[in-house]
Order: structure tokens, then C-alpha cells, then sequence
């Protein structure tokens, strides 16, 4: 995941609202989302990158959903390292509270690549990242994650917030203007552009929210609302290379008591 904007606890009708991009080379296969188990048997609802057996976002059947972000840093890079899609089953299957599973997650870490990581469950919600303090706890409002710590001012996460802050403020419910906003395809003022390493064209290329190249793209943007009324909706767009939509995915479940319990399951799943 490379870009996600976080509403918590400032919508009339949802309790957390998350509206991310997963960028990636296109030559690395992975699955839509869907239901699965992860190596210990825990259920989760996530794509799934088939090169490393991980995810990048999910959400279980307690409501509990994480989901991790990569620190850009092209000269510390350790191909050998750990996967960073491990985090979020790990975090998912932890029956502790969030903020002691983010700060385990981080402490386990050590090792990966740069990563930032943020859960939420039952209206509390906590980010962590292994390139710096290791564990925050988010108030109620909006937040976003993107290659950089929590909130960095980027021109993408800036543009993100604000159409997720204006969704909010619209008490909107209809979820094509959360897709719009992560489909901004513009890129930032180069006066604007991060400094990260890149080089200025690689540098302008990633500045939008959307990104799309023959080698390296956005490849889903996921929309996740966990409802006041205990369901839980999942909606996710998939993209090929040139930033055309190839499928989606709906799927939705309702959580019994919104805390802790083994929900009755009243669920449904639409691919197409």
C-alpha cells in the first residue's frame, strides 16, 4: 500500500472510513480480495500478493483491519529483507489490543524494510512504523499514511485528506466519490515534489495519487467502511497498466456487538 486516508470517528454513519492505493510493479502477481486463511489458520479479507503469501490491507471477522505502507528509501533498501506483507495477517490474527499488536509488529520488524503499519478496532486505532517512534495512537479525525511517516504533508496525501475531509463533511455515503478521490491522476508542481532519492522524473511519476507507467502502477484502490450498525464493507477496483479498471470486488459482513465477538456471519461477496 502507498497511499491510504484514514476518517475515524467524524462520519455520521461509519465509525472508520479508509481509502487507499496499493502501487506496484505490474509483473507481480497477486490475487483480488477475498476471503482466506493465513499460514496459522486465521481468516482475513485482502488481496493477496502470490510472490510473497501477504497482504498489503485486510480486515478480519472482529472488524479489526490493518494495513501497511512502504518508507521510501531507495539507498537502504535490502532485497534479502523479510516481507512487509506479512505485518498485516500477523497484526490481524493478534488477539491483543491494536496498540500493543502495532507496536509487536513493529518490535518484530526490525529486519524488514522500511514499513509503516496502522490497525484499528472497536473505534481505536494506532500507527507504527520501524524508522521511527515506534507507536502512535490516532485521535478522532483524518489521518494519512503514504512512503512516509504519518501525515507528512506530500502533495498526494495532502489532496487525499482533503477530499476525504470533504466527503466527511458532505455526511456522503455514496462511495464513487471516495474512488474518485483516489483516482487523481495530476501530478504535484515539481517546486512541491518530496526529495527522497529518486530522481526528479521518477519523483514527479509517483507524486499523484494514482499513478500509472508501464512498469510500476497503481494496481487497486480499496475503499473499507466499518459501519456503525457493525457492518463491515469491502470494495476494491483492480487496474492494469494503463490505469483501466479490470474487475472489482464488493464484499460485506456484519460484526456481532462490535467488539471481540464471532459475528453471525450475514455476508456477501460480488467479484466481477
Amino acid at each position: 500500500m502507498c497511499l491510504a486516508v484514514i476518517a475515524l470517528d467524524v462520519h455520521p454513519r461509519y465509525v472508520a472510513v479508509v481509502a487507499a492505493n496499493r502501487d506496484e510493479y505490474h509483473a507481480r502477481p497477486a490475487e483480488r480480495a477475498h476471503w482466506w486463511r493465513d499460514s496459522a489458520g486465521h481468516e482475513l479479507l485482502a488481496g493477496r500478493d502470490l510472490e510473497q503469501g501477504g497482504t498489503w490491507l485486510g480486515v478480519n471477522r472482529r472488524g479489526r483491519f490493518a494495513f501497511v505502507t512502504n518508507v521510501r528509501e531507495p539507498g537502504r533498501h535490502d532485497p534479502a529483507a523479510p516481507s512487509r506483507g506479512s505485518l498485516v495477517p500477523a497484526v490481524l490474527a493478534d488477539e491483543a489490543n491494536v496498540q500493543a499488536s502495532v507496536d509487536s509488529a513493529v518490535r518484530r520488524g526490525a529486519r524488514h524494510n522500511g514499513f509503516n503499519v496502522v490497525a484499528a478496532e472497536d473505534g481505536i486505532a494506532a500507527f507504527g512504523s520501524n524508522r521511527g517512534p515506534r507507536l502512535q495512537t490516532l485521535r478522532a479525525g483524518i489521518h494519512g499514511v503514504s512512503n512516509a511517516w504519518l501525515d507528512t504533508p506530500w502533495p498526494k496525501l495532502l489532496r487525499a485528506k482533503s477530499g476525504l475531509a470533504a466527503w466527511v463533511a458532505r455526511e456522503d455515503a455514496d462511495i464513487d466519490g471516495l474512488f474518485d478521490v483516489l483516482a487523481d491522476r495530476a501530478a504535484a508542481p515539481d517546486h512541491a515534489l518530496p526529495e527522497t532519492g529518486l530522481g526528479r522524473e521518477r519523483e514527479r511519476l509517483l507524486s499523484s495519487p494514482f499513478i500509472v507507467s508501464p512498469d510500476y502502477g497503481t494496481r487497486c484502490s480499496t475503499v473499507l467502511l466499518i459501519g456503525r450498525d457493525g457492518v463491515v464493507r469491502l470494495h476494491e477496483q483492480t487496474f492494469d497498466a494503463s490505469g483501466t479498471r479490470t474487475g472489482q470486488v464488493e464484499a460485506s459482513f456484519r460484526i456481532d456487538g462490535m467488539a471481540h465477538a464471532t459475528p453471525r456471519v450475514a455476508s456477501a461477496t460480488r467479484v466481477s
